[in-house]
């Protein structure tokens, strides 16, 4: 894998779908790291995080969406109002969240945990 700036931009861009999910890793909070024995997780609709860094930092709310094209989640409460008066989800980027709870409904999600830990 190539070192320069442009390439590794090159790859983000044209990722696909299988890797993108992967980019959108979430660290857990320490208590989970206990518990689980891994580092961070892919967020998923469901899971509750709160915000570590910008405008909303020490907010939590349950993630309503993932938008894989452009590496951004929406989350519960954190909106903004636009010009004419709609509210809109403010995203936010994995890199700034911190998974405090997760969904664990699926069966292939507690798969991965038992196969990491």
């Amino acid at each position: 894998m190539s070192k320069q700036p442009r390439k590794q931009r090159k790859f983000r861009y044209q990722a696909p779908l299988h890797i993108r999910h992967k980019m959108m890793s979430v660290n857990l909070s320490p208590e989970l790291r206990e518990e689980h024995n891994t580092r961070s997780l892919p967020v998923r609709k469901g899971d509750t995080v709160k915000v570590r860094r910008g405008d909303f930092k020490d907010h939590e709310g349950k993630v309503e969406g993932i938008d894989l094209k452009h590496y951004r989640v929406m989350i519960e409460g954190l909106n903004v109002q636009k010009p004419d008066g709609n509210q809109v989800y403010h995203p936010v980027h994995p890199s700034n969240l911190m998974i405090v709870d997760m969904d664990l409904d699926d069966d292939e999600r507690n798969e991965i945990l038992e196969r990491k830990g």
